[in-house]
């Protein structure tokens, strides 16, 4: 017989922010996300789910050059540099993804490349995918422990709410 009683979660907990990396609302949200880094350190896995939106026609690009990134070891903190230019990435596109890339020391020419042979397309697709199955219409969206709280319309109030959640389920 099976023991269906809640057991403490194994391993951190996840927090999964659907961002995109052309939406001004993302870069506003960094402060969240850095806030909750701090609070939670090792007991919470912040994890970068991709949903590029229509209406911004480099944020796929973007996604899959985050994915570069994290490939290279550098994921948020290339986020962090994208989205602090977001207004470059409107008027200069691709380039500027690879430009920050070169800015990190990461490895440009693998950027370029990836972008071209879209070795990253599939996971970009797939959270595309997945954030359209459970609800997600705009970034930034936070899922914990199962709940939506979507901050594409109103970020107000929106990391509390993260954090009443995230210390619950923590408390177990």
């Amino acid at each position: 017989m099976s023991d269906s009683s809640p057991a403490a979660p194994a391993g951190p907990l996840v927090i999964d922010i659907w961002c995109e990396l052309q939406c001004p609302d993302c870069r506003t949200a960094l402060d969240d996300v850095n806030a909750l880094r701090a609070r939670y350190g090792d007991r919470a896995e912040l994890r970068l789910r991709h949903f590029p939106l229509e209406k911004h026609k480099h944020s796929f690009a973007a996604a899959q050059a985050a994915e570069e990134a994290l490939a290279q070891g550098k994921g948020w903190e290339y986020v962090e540099a994208v989205l602090d230019r977001v207004e470059d990435l409107d008027r200069k596109g691709e380039p500027l993804l690879v430009e920050v890339a070169r800015e990190l020391g990461l490895d440009a020419e693998e950027f370029d490349t990836a972008l071209v042979d879209g070795r990253h397309i599939l996971i970009v697709d797939a959270d595309q995918a997945e954030g359209k199955a459970i609800g997600v219409t705009g970034t930034p969206t936070y899922v914990v422990g199962g709940e939506r709280l979507d901050g594409g319309k109103s970020q107000d109030g929106l990391r509390e709410r993260v954090e009443e959640i995230a210390d619950r389920l923590l408390a177990g």
